[in-house]
């Protein structure tokens, strides 16, 4: 198969110095890379700005914004099979992004306009034709409903949700505890390695049987 697989976070920048983002280090996502990888498929690994090693066997896109993703996602979208999101996209950016640094100036208080960043599997729903997708929900509560509504509305074939405020499944460590959804059912693992965690996202794949 030929996976396409977005990974880490995205940087919305405020000015020359400044950016919005978040926690994620891109770790699910390259631990997905090195396994699909290792197992023989062609992957293409679209990254945000993280600090890891690039996956063996990997083509690697760098990319900064959730605009850059969104471009380089409907690019290779057309020669893969698989789409799996595991990148953390910035929901938010800053409605005017400063050319020089901004300056305190004595300012006590500062007030930033934000508009949402472009939603990119509802952009490429469109292209999904016989494609398998794959979506991530990091949440803090109300995790079902969350997974389950993304699952829909995104038009997924698998949906992986984890709660952040667990010990262990959030941002910046080797580990996760998730709940994967499909349509019909949900399987919560126990909390693994994030490689174990791959191999188990990508057997649910491989098991989908469309190719």
């Amino acid at each position: 198969m030929k996976l396409l697989i977005t990974a880490g976070p995205t940087r919305e920048p405020l000015d020359p110095v400044r950016f919005l983002s978040n926690r994620s280090s891109g770790k699910m996502g390259y631990a997905l890379a090195e396994e699909a990888a290792a197992r023989g498929h062609e992957v293409t690994l679209i990254s945000g700005p993280v600090a890891l090693q690039p996956p063996k066997n990997a083509q690697v896109v760098r990319v900064v914004t959730a605009a850059d993703m969104l471009a380089a996602v409907k690019l290779h979208l057309k020669k893969c099979d698989v789409l799996i999101m595991a990148a953390a996209v910035a929901d938010w950016r800053p409605a005017r992004v400063g050319k020089r640094k901004m300056k305190k100036g004595g300012a006590q208080r500062l007030t930033l306009e934000l508009q949402p960043t472009p939603d990119i599997l509802k952009s490429i729903g469109k292209l999904k034709g016989r494609r398998i997708f794959v979506g991530f929900a990091a949440e803090t509560h109300n995790l079902r409903a969350e997974a389950k509504r993304k699952l829909r509305e995104k038009n997924l074939d698998l949906i992986v949700a984890n709660d952040v405020t667990v010990p262990g499944a959030g941002f910046e460590v080797e580990t996760n505890c998730v709940t994967i959804f499909d349509a019909q059912s949900e399987e919560q693992w126990p909390l693994l390695a994030k490689r174990d965690v791959a191999e188990r996202i990508l057997d649910r794949i491989e098991d989908l049987g469309k190719f």
